[in-house]
C-alpha cells in the first residue's frame, strides 16, 4: 500500500473557529471595560487584569490563525510507513511517527472536539525530539507510553473518518 493521503486547512472551518474565538474576544473585552471602571467608577484589579491578560492571548490566536489562513501545506499526511500532523501542538512536535510504534488509537471528546488520540509504546525512539513541556503533556508515566492527539477541527473531514482512516493504515 503505496498510498498517501493529505488532509488540507479547511478555510470555512478555520474561518468559523476564528468566528468563534473573536466573539470570545469581545465580550473579554466588555468585561475589560466594565473592570476598568468605565460604567460604574470602580475599578476592579483582578478582573481587569485575568481579562487584560486573555484580551492579550486571544488576540496571539486570532493573529496566528489569521496567518495560517495562507498556508497550504498539508495539516495530516498519512502513508503506509507513518503519519506526520500539525493540528495540535504537540502532534506538530512530534513529527513523523511510524505505524510500527502504535499500540492502541481512539477517539476522544475534548471541549468542544473529538480528536483521535494515538497511543506510542517505544518512547526510546521519541525521546529528546521535543521539549520537556511538551513530553510531559505526552507521556503517560503509569504506562510508559506517549498519547498523542491530533484533531480534525481544521481540516476537510470529521473526526470518525480521520479515524476509520487511522485504524486502516495502522491494521496494514
Amino acid at each position: 500500500m503505496n498510498e498517501e493521503i493529505n488532509f488540507y486547512r479547511n478555510t470555512k472551518k478555520t474561518l468559523n473557529l476564528l468566528l468563534y474565538v473573536s466573539g470570545i474576544g469581545i465580550l473579554l473585552v466588555i468585561a475589560f471595560v466594565y473592570a476598568i471602571g468605565t460604567f460604574d467608577g470602580v475599578f476592579k484589579i483582578k478582573l481587569s487584569i485575568a481579562s487584560g491578560a486573555f484580551i492579550l492571548i486571544m488576540l496571539a490566536l486570532i493573529f496566528k490563525m489569521l496567518a495560517s489562513i495562507k498556508d497550504k501545506s498539508p495539516l495530516i499526511h498519512i502513508d503506509s510507513k507513518g503519519f506526520s500532523g500539525r493540528t495540535t501542538p504537540v502532534a506538530k512536535a512530534f513529527g513523523r511517527i511510524e505505524w510500527q510504534d502504535v499500540t492502541d488509537l481512539q477517539l476522544n471528546k475534548v471541549g468542544g472536539d473529538t480528536l483521535v488520540a494515538v497511543t506510542i509504546d517505544n518512547i526510546a525512539k521519541y525521546d529528546g525530539q521535543v521539549s520537556k513541556f511538551v513530553w510531559k503533556m505526552a507521556h503517560d508515566e503509569q504506562n510508559s507510553k506517549l498519547n498523542i492527539m491530533y484533531s480534525a477541527s481544521e481540516i476537510d473531514i470529521d473526526a470518525n473518518r480521520l479515524y476509520d482512516l487511522f485504524v486502516s493504515h495502522w491494521r496494514k
